[in-house]
């Protein structure tokens, strides 16, 4: 239909890889922050508590706002913090996919309840400090947040939407109480300390802060469950690639990318025009909001070779983790988890096959698979 579509609902759809990778690049393509939101008719879609919530974190500011809350949450993960996180990692991944293995032997088990769910929050909580006792909660939460990120959330799912992100604010306003009282070594006790020397207004510290801490749950949890669950779909779908990693598992980074290329966790970006831009030959007004599809850009022949073949040893960059400032701030984390898993997985003996096909949720942005059903082979 062409790189730049008009959407029936209103603004324009962008599919083309070299359009969606250049607008998220410049810096002068605004994401719908809070004051865009607010200016909308549609006040029960975009000024609801989770719509506002979003809004107020940090893919959701524009500069310069952006740039300072940014720099504030310093080198997430650096090499020597992914160091230390790894062996943890894989201790993680080895105790869930044993209990998975457990549970193959009595029959038919869900490898995305077992495993993909299970393991980002665990490496998030543990990097941030949080009790185990509360992953399940948080889990739960954030996947009834989602839905206010979606491209048309119904009321009921707004509601769910709305009902998670005032649990979840209730959650980390009493954490931030508890590191206020009792600091730690974990990255929200040192916010505090770097909000409270960028930011002489207590309260004003405390609500950056948790912000950032609720964002990090938000971003971290049902994307990266995704990752895992895709990655582990793709290759049992085709089995040749798994065995060629076997033999090859030096590659089993690369086949993480091309697990990302093929399936992103995210199919699409917004961006508002900041003036009135033409873009290949269709006038977008200043405004407007496009929705750039990257699910589709990264299936662009003129962008890929044979783009809807899986290939592991394709090695091509992809927008699975956004481009330019709003680039995803935890992508080493994400990537740690996939590689340790892919790698614990193609090691051990057992071989694996659908039990019954993957099943999704029904949505457009966030790509959810809700059951992977295995059996031994």
């Amino acid at each position: 239909m062409g790189e730049v579509i008009p959407a029936p609902w209103g603004g324009y759809i962008v599919t083309s890889f070299s359009l969606c990778d250049r607008i998220l690049r410049d810096k002068t393509w605004n994401v719908p922050d809070r004051q865009w939101r607010t200016s909308q008719a549609d006040a029960v879609r975009w000024s609801s508590p989770a719509s506002q919530q979003m809004a107020a974190s940090l893919p959701m500011l524009n500069p310069p706002r952006h740039a300072r809350e940014r720099r504030s949450l310093g080198a997430l993960f650096p090499h020597k913090s992914l160091a230390g996180l790894r062996p943890f990692v894989e201790r993680a991944v080895n105790r869930l996919l044993d209990r998975f293995t457990d549970a193959l032997h009595q029959g038919p088990a869900d490898f995305n309840t077992l495993v993909s769910e299970e393991l980002p929050v665990i490496a998030i909580g543990e990097w941030m400090g949080i009790p185990s006792a509360d992953y399940g909660l948080l889990r739960d939460l954030t996947h009834d947040q989602v839905f206010a990120q979606e491209l048309f959330p119904t009321p009921s799912q707004l509601a769910l939407s709305d009902a998670a992100t005032m649990q979840l604010r209730r959650y980390f306003a009493e954490l931030i109480r508890a590191r206020r009282e009792k600091p730690g070594i974990d990255p929200v006790s040192a916010w505090l300390k770097t909000w409270d020397d960028l930011e002489p207004d207590r309260h004003r510290a405390d609500k950056a802060v948790h912000g950032l801490a609720l964002f990090m749950i938000l971003a971290a949890l049902e994307t990266t469950a995704h990752v895992l669950s895709s990655a582990v779909r793709l290759l049992l779908e085709h089995p040749e690639q798994m065995e060629y990693l076997r033999q090859h598992p030096h590659l089993i980074p690369d086949a993480v990318e091309e697990a990302l290329r093929y399936d992103a966790p995210i199919h699409m970006i917004s961006r508002i025009a900041p003036a009135d831009t033409e873009l290949a030959g269709t006038l977008v007004p200043a405004g407007q909001m496009v929705q750039l599809m990257v699910g589709a850009a990264h299936h662009a022949p003129d962008q890929y070779p044979e783009p809807h073949r899986f290939d592991v040893r394709r090695r091509a960059s992809h927008l699975a983790f956004g481009a330019g400032i709003h680039y995803c701030a935890g992508n080493a984390l994400a990537r740690l988890e996939a590689t340790a898993l892919l790698t614990a997985l193609l090691s051990r003996p057992i071989r694996l096959r659908f039990s019954t096909p993957p099943r999704f949720a029904p949505r457009v942005a966030f790509r959810r698979i809700t059951s992977l059903q295995l059996a031994l082979a």
